[in-house]
């Protein structure tokens, strides 16, 4: 491997770990600091969606920490305990930021309809797609070169399904803080700088995601483009 792509891969770590690092340390932070509105994550997902005319997203409590998502095939806004229970400042931007995804969904805001179509074939890219063609290589099926390309090709998908992450991401955050001043749950300036803290924070994780992905597809790439050497 070269000195390049080792300082690519580093790189590419580097701004993952401190992501991972800063989204924590943000949340820790501002979870801890009671919301004045007083009311909880799961209240404030609910006025939400009722005010979106959204009726039919089941809001639920599971354990996983940072696990909040929604889920537009079985219609569900799942948040952990601690946002679902909470009064706290990083709840109620969670809750909201969520409750996005779910007005997204309800609108048919375009990148999210593309990110769920892509969900099937990202995930078969990132299993089997990603190792079946140098096993089918490593019995004589196909030649070395030509798995290479099959595995830039599945790193290419994984890259775009990031890609296509992060309006969908920043697009919910935008929704989040401008519904939560609006409808009153956030009032103290300090609060929606918390808000935008936590929020800016979990967004830079799907940034990491992207330049992650997009390292390792240069990395199966850029052979393949500046003469790699061809197995026939």
């Amino acid at each position: 491997m070269s000195f390049g792509a080792i300082f690519l891969f580093l790189g590419a770590m580097l701004i993952s770990l401190l992501a991972s690092w800063r989204v924590k340390r943000v949340y820790a932070r501002w979870s801890e600091v009671p919301a004045s509105s007083g009311v909880s994550g799961a209240e404030v997902a609910a006025s939400i969606l009722d005010r979106a005319g959204i009726h039919d997203v089941e809001i639920l409590a599971h354990d996983e920490m940072l696990g909040d998502h929604y889920d537009p095939l079985n219609k569900r806004l799942v948040l952990s305990q601690q946002n679902y229970h909470g009064h706290s400042v990083a709840a109620l931007g969670v809750a909201a930021h969520e409750c996005g995804h779910a007005i997204q969904h309800a609108t048919a805001y375009a990148p999210l309809h593309l990110r769920m179509g892509a969900v099937g074939i990202t995930n078969f890219a990132s299993g089997i797609g990603l190792y079946l063609p140098f096993i089918l290589a490593g019995i004589g099926l196909i030649n070395v070169y030509t798995a290479m390309w099959f595995a830039a090709i599945a790193t290419g998908i994984i890259m775009l399904f990031n890609l296509i992450t992060l309006p969908v991401e920043f697009d919910a955050s935008a929704r989040a803080k401008l519904v939560l001043a609006d409808m009153g749950f956030i009032g103290r300036p300090e609060e929606m700088a918390g808000v935008r803290q936590t929020l800016d924070a979990a967004g830079w994780t799907y940034v990491a995601a992207f330049v992650t992905s997009l390292t390792y597809f240069l990395w199966h790439l850029l052979p393949l483009l500046t003469g790699g050497r061809r197995d026939d």
